[in-house]
């Protein structure tokens, strides 16, 4: 065993060699967690908290390189919920319980499907084009987007395999795929637009058909299915609302810029343009709701009055998320869109 002078002798001799420990001192100046800057000069691609060294390329030409442009309320605490909640669609879905069904409900239940897959695809990819566009210093946003575009890949696998797994198939897509959910999603411009038409508008009635999900559900495995896409999208809508109530607190010049853009998805949400909500007028969908829900392609009546009460319900927590992202003046100043108003509350009075 070495004596602690041989120790000294090894270290005065590795100092005379270059042998150089002062890198260290800079863990003081670094602290993790430290304060988010208002603006980053991130410009290299550096990981967020790590030490900055000079001469660096700098490459990285961020669009988005201000905090209160794409900052959201408790993002890493939201992300950790991202990451110890993952499931797997091979062998956390008892896909052993689906049985044969009737020929409409099986075709109702793969148009569904193929409307969810469709969904879920838009929901991944356009969020992903903007993680890269963000510095690197607000990293807790690009992670919570990271999960979004995992969960939503997960979420496109497992409807793509209920389509496929009880003889049916994938079916027609709707319309229009860039308009999926929450209306002109595809060609936001900035994130604060993204957010506020997907995660609250469209994200959110998407989220209340997952909610319900076991009102069409046929079988153990959809009913699954459901439950575990719902606690999925749950977050997603968190992140809106997360950036909603940021944006009102630290840009409320640009309050009126959100409320435009929501102006723009009630109108879509209402009359079903685009396809972002199957129980608006969607056709294809709409009527696979009403054949699920009424029990039969004889049944779409009952279907109907059922899945008027499921738009009824969306209508509700949409009007709710609104409330906690501190954007319900628009309901008492009337500004939201009257067919929504009239949903809610479809006998006033």
């Amino acid at each position: 065993m070495a004596t602690v002078a041989q120790h000294q002798t090894y270290w005065e001799r590795a100092k005379e060699a270059g042998f150089d420990l002062s890198w260290l001192n800079q863990l003081e100046e670094n602290v993790v967690g430290t304060e988010v800057e208002d603006v980053s000069d991130n410009l290299t691609g550096r990981v967020a908290g790590s030490i900055p060294r000079p001469g660096v390329a700098q490459y990285g030409a961020y669009p988005f390189r201000t905090k209160k442009e794409v900052w959201g309320y408790n993002l890493r605490k939201l992300y950790e919920e991202f990451v110890s909640r993952q499931w797997s669609s091979a062998t956390d879905i008892p896909w052993d319980t689906l049985e044969e069904l009737p020929d409409d409900i099986e075709a109702a239940e793969c148009q569904l499907a193929t409307f969810f897959a469709q969904v879920e695809f838009v929901a991944a990819d356009v969020p992903g084009r903007f993680i890269a566009t963000m510095s690197p210093d607000y990293q807790e946003v690009r992670m919570a987007l990271l999960g979004q575009v995992m969960d939503e890949s997960r979420h496109l696998e497992v409807f793509r395999k209920r389509a496929l797994a009880n003889g049916g198939g994938l079916m027609r897509m709707i319309d229009s795929v860039t308009d999926v959910v929450g209306g002109s999603t595809d060609s936001a411009r900035e994130y604060t637009e993204l957010s506020t038409r997907l995660h609250i508008v469209g994200e959110g009635n998407v989220l209340t058909l997952f909610r319900l999900g076991e009102l069409m559900a046929y079988n153990e495995a959809e009913k699954t299915i459901y439950r575990r896409c719902a606690q999925d999208e749950a977050r997603h809508v968190a992140i809106g609302v997360l950036h909603a109530r940021y944006m009102k607190e630290c840009s409320p010049e640009r309050l009126e810029e959100m409320h435009s853009y929501l102006d723009e998805a009630e109108n879509r949400q209402s009359s079903g343009a685009g396809g972002e909500n199957p129980a608006a007028r969607n056709m294809l969908t709409s009527e696979a709701l009403a054949v699920l829900l009424g029990g039969g392609k004889d049944k779409t009546d009952e279907g109907q009055k059922i899945l008027m009460a499921v738009r009824q319900k969306q209508v509700k927590e949409y009007f709710q998320r609104l409330k906690s992202a501190g954007l319900d003046d628009r309901i008492t100043n009337g500004r939201v869109h009257p067919a929504l108003l009239e949903t809610y509350n479809p006998n006033p009075a």
